[in-house]
């Protein structure tokens, strides 16, 4: 009898340890420091030191626009038909390898208390429209279902409920003003402007207002901006399990893009 005592106790002791374990694991990969909010420097930093992903038909390996720009000039091809480095205007696309949109919003999970649920997907296409002091069309769509957080399951429902990203894969905005851009964008210093627009999300479009701050850096145009989404707006349930307690009626939707020459 002292035996199965000891083993009973032993057994009890071992899953008592696992299951501290488990809910420690799960409590520091939940609670790990998210992303900060996105922020021009931090863009610009990014995107210094960035490649440009290689075009989408194939070809030659990524490489950097300096590295690029200063073998044209050594092959002599700097002077052909590319617009000169202060004549921004033309097609610009996002080049995904530097870009992400993502959301941003406040949960409470149990045992665990109030954090901050972060994701965010480099599935970015989108143009850019600028005919030397105004930015006529923007267009940008992202694929929702590649939504990366610090936690797959989160993933994985989100596919389900809320964003429902089976059914509703695609986010896009399509400016409808024109955006008329104040100073010299070629000089490389940052220029904030309001982008207003039609913003898609789960099956909805809303007009909104996008606060943008953008810099020139190496040949490549760097976008930062969010918005505030409220979930009703968009016919969006908040979403419940047995680990969330509660999550917050309005989240953010950020981006960061880069936009080379088309």
């Amino acid at each position: 009898m002292p035996r199965n005592r000891s083993l009973m106790a032993g057994a009890l002791v071992a899953v008592l340890a696992v299951a501290a374990a488990g809910f420690g694991g799960w409590y520091f990969f939940i609670r790990g420091d998210e992303p900060p909010p996105v922020n021009l420097a931090d863009a610009v930093a990014a995107a210094s030191t960035a490649t440009v992903s290689a075009p989408a038909s194939g070809g030659a390996a990524t490489t950097s626009t300096a590295t690029a720009t200063a073998v044209a000039t050594e092959s002599g091809g700097g002077s052909s038909s590319a617009p000169a480095e202060d004549d921004l205007s033309g097609t610009w696309t996002v080049d995904a390898a530097n870009s992400f949109v993502g959301y941003r919003i406040d949960e409470e999970l149990a045992r665990i208390g109030s954090t901050t649920a972060v994701g965010r997907t480099s599935d970015v296409t989108g143009t850019l429209e600028f005919d030397g002091s105004t930015i006529t069309s923007v267009d940008v769509t992202a694929d929702l279902s590649t939504l990366q957080s610090d936690d797959d399951r989160r993933d994985g429902q989100l596919k389900r409920q809320a964003l429902e990203t089976n059914e509703f894969p695609e986010a896009s905005f399509v400016l409808t003003d024109p955006i008329a851009i104040e100073g010299d964008p070629a000089s490389g210093e940052p220029i904030s402007a309001t982008a207003v627009g039609d913003l898609t999300i789960h099956g909805v479009t809303n007009r909104v207002e996008l606060a943008l701050q953008g810099q020139l850096v190496d040949g490549r145009v760097v976008v930062v901006g969010s918005t505030v989404i409220v979930l009703a707006d968009y016919d969006i349930e908040q979403p419940s399990s047995i680990a969330v307690l509660s999550v917050s009626e309005e989240g953010t939707m950020e981006m960061q893009l880069v936009f080379v020459r088309a």
